[in-house]
C-alpha cells in the first residue's frame, strides 16, 4: 500500500535520533517544558498534568511509552499539545523539528525498531530518510486503559 498525500502536512519531531510526526491538523500547540504535577497511580509513562491556561492537561512521555531509556529534560524538550476526541493531552518529546509534507507514505511494519506497529499510521518518506507517523487514537486509548 503506497499513499500520496499531497499537501498534508506534519509536525515532525525526534525521540533521541528516531523521526516522528503527528498530523498538523491534531495539533493544539507546541509549548515548552514547564514543571508537571505528578498524580499517583497512573500508568508508568503518563508524568502527570499542567495547567495550560486554566485547563488542566494530561501529560504522557513517548519515550517511556515506548520503553526508552529515560534522560533529563533539554532545552530542546517540547510538549506538543494534541486535541483528541473532546480531550487536550500533552506529549513530551525530545525536540521539534519543522512542519513537513510527505511525497508518499509507506504501511507501517509489524514492528517498529521494537515498537509495536499498530500505533502508527505509516512510514513517511522525506530526502533525509523515514518518519514515523503517530496513529494518536492508539497511543491515546492505550493510555486511557
Amino acid at each position: 500500500m503506497v499513499q500520496t498525500m499531497g499537501q498534508e502536512q506534519y509536525i515532525e519531531f525526534a525521540i533521541d535520533e528516531e523521526q516522528y510526526a503527528i498530523h498538523i491538523e491534531d495539533i493544539h500547540e507546541i509549548i515548552k517544558m514547564q514543571n508537571i504535577t505528578q498524580i499517583p497511580n497512573v500508568t508508568p509513562y503518563v508524568e502527570g498534568v499542567i495547567n495550560l491556561r486554566g485547563k488542566i492537561v494530561p501529560v504522557i512521555s513517548l519515550r517511556k511509552f515506548f520503553n526508552l531509556e529515560v534522560r533529563e529534560y533539554s532545552r530542546t524538550t517540547r510538549i506538543i499539545v494534541v486535541h483528541h476526541q473532546n480531550d487536550t493531552v500533552g506529549i513530551i518529546v525530545d525536540r521539534v523539528n519543522k512542519v513537513t509534507t510527505f511525497a508518499d507514505i509507506q504501511a507501517p511494519p509489524e514492528r517498529i525498531g521494537g515498537i509495536d506497529g499498530n500505533y502508527f499510521v505509516g512510514i513517511g518518506l522525506i530526502d533525509s530518510g523515514l518518519v514515523a507517523i503517530l496513529k494518536l487514537n492508539e497511543i491515546l486509548l492505550h493510555e486511557q486503559e
